[in-house]
């Protein structure tokens, strides 16, 4: 990601040096333009749009939590959810161990199974 950055900045400068010489021909000012458009269009489609959509897959997931789903916390905790709120879950890490946590804590849901709490 740094890298791509990097590279991106250096093609910048070096169109704006290269636009710095082409100016005199009245040419240099479009083309620097096309390039700063050029640039925020890979920014845009490599990094804004990919992070779009894992946001929007995250509230997806978080809004069907229901009860008896088996998930992992950001934290790395993985547990059976026993109660959904409005804005908390409660889940079951251990036999009579429940912690309330809010939902956007919740990572990621788990296949069935996948957790034993006994």
């Amino acid at each position: 990601m740094k890298r791509l950055v990097v590279i991106l900045s250096t093609l910048l400068l070096t169109s704006t040096a290269f636009a710095e010489g082409v100016a005199a021909t009245g040419s240099g000012a479009m083309s620097s333009i096309l390039m700063l458009v050029a640039f925020f269009a890979i920014f845009y489609f490599l990094l804004i749009r990919p992070q779009m959509k894992r946001n929007k897959e995250q509230r997806k997931m978080i809004s069907e939590l229901t009860k008896g789903d088996e998930v992992m916390t950001t934290g790395g905790i993985l547990g059976k959810i026993v109660k959904v709120g409005e804005n908390y879950t409660e889940v079951e890490i251990a036999e009579n161990v429940v912690v309330k946590l809010q939902k956007n804590a919740v990572s990621g849901i788990l296949p069935k199974g996948a957790v034993k709490t006994n």
